[in-house]
């Protein structure tokens, strides 16, 4: 099936500058990231395809962090989704195409190749849209390397990648933001209008959703010569995003709402210091979400008991779940704690479970192979 970019999806208001070399553009990207769902977008020219085809990865996620629930997110180096997008003469112009699902993750019933119903497929038409492509038709590959409902970002995986792929092959004109509204526009169909796992996708490292209208982004340097390992044990469960959100309680108590704000100030504070420990500490903190959301995953609480007591620094659930997400700094330390981990899974949850230890991914989405025309 191919859809046009034009019609009828939905179109994103975003406005961006269409000169890449502009001094504004190079400060929005160097700081904060900021727009405005409200402003439309400008006329600019069609770009031209500079490559025939591009391949592009995203990495996995985890968001929330803790207390940093729908505003803290970073990535995760060597998990993630890759997409292919290429010129297509068979597609009729303006269109897209999903031509082929692939991968360790590829057989769920889920993953439907109708463009408006795969989140790559929703991103990457929201990229031409960006665009203003009308003039060539593009067909698009997904290879799915993460798992559905694991809790590490797989919908935003897909969608980052596509993004990144269609921006590739008209040149790159579009800004990392441009890429971040594409990929939400993904995301909202799937589980919401929050960027917690998008914008990392996109942008790498930590990144913290300052507002959401407008939308402003900061991304948080973890310091280079500082050690970061995640532990990332996903057990045989799935936890879909929406079932996990409609746990939230609706309202919460001052006390709470102090602690957890508290909390995530220490964990900001702890991400540009380089401070490990003190991230875990806070990591682990959360007293409004994960209370929640742990007694629906089975073995949970004792993952994150053991975890500790196996020497990490902190443990919680990452995005919505099931995948539970220590830190330490020491990737054999990581490997023990895992072990423990999927221990507790097994004997507390009676869940099969994996262990991976991954560092921080710093780069977000980018293209790893092209063609060029």
């Amino acid at each position: 099936m191919a859809i046009c970019c034009q019609s009828p999806f939905k179109p994103i208001n975003v406005s961006f500058n269409a000169n890449p070399n502009s001094t504004s553009r190079k400060s929005l990207l160097i700081c904060n990231f900021s727009h405005s769902k409200s402003q439309s977008v400008p006329l600019v020219a069609e770009p031209e395809p500079v490559l025939t085809s591009a391949r592009a990865f995203a990495p996995a996620t985890v968001a929330n962090l803790g207390p940093g629930f729908d505003f803290l997110g970073c990535a995760v180096d060597g998990l993630g989704d890759f997409v292919s997008v290429t010129v297509d003469p068979t597609i009729h112009p303006g269109q897209l195409s999903i031509s082929d699902i692939s991968g360790p993750f590829s057989s769920s019933k889920k993953l439907s190749k109708n463009p408006l119903y795969n989140c790559a497929g929703i991103a990457a038409i929201a990229a031409m849209k960006l665009l203003g492509i009308r003039s060539v038709g593009l067909s698009l590959s997904l290879e799915k390397g993460l798992p559905l409902g694991s809790g590490l970002g797989s919908s935003a995986a897909s969608a980052a990648a596509a993004a990144a792929a269609v921006n590739a092959i008209f040149g790159g004109p579009l800004s990392s933001l441009d890429l971040v509204y594409a990929g939400l526009e993904s995301e909202s169909k799937v589980s919401g209008y929050h960027a917690d796992n998008i914008a990392p996708a996109i942008m790498g490292g930590f990144v913290l959703i300052r507002s959401y209208e407008p939308l402003d982004l900061m991304k948080l340097d973890f310091p280079a010569d500082k050690n970061l390992f995640f532990v990332l044990v996903s057990p045989e469960f799935e936890a879909p995003t929406k079932k996990m959100r409609a746990a939230l309680p609706a309202e919460i108590g001052m006390p709470h709402h102090v602690w957890n704000c508290s909390q995530a100030g220490a964990l900001v504070a702890a991400v540009l210091r380089g401070d490990v420990e003190g991230l875990g500490r806070a990591m682990s903190s959360d007293k409004v979400v994960e209370p929640r959301r742990a007694p629906l995953i089975p073995g949970m609480e004792a993952v994150k008991r053991v975890a500790v007591e196996a020497g990490a620094f902190g443990c919680t659930i990452s995005g919505a779940g099931p995948t539970a997400v220590a830190v330490t700094d020491s990737e054999e330390k990581g490997r023990e704690i895992g072990e423990t981990m999927v221990e507790a899974f097994w004997k507390e949850g009676d869940l099969k479970s994996l262990a991976v230890v991954k560092r921080l991914d710093r780069v977000g989405a980018r293209v790893v192979s092209s063609i060029p025309r």
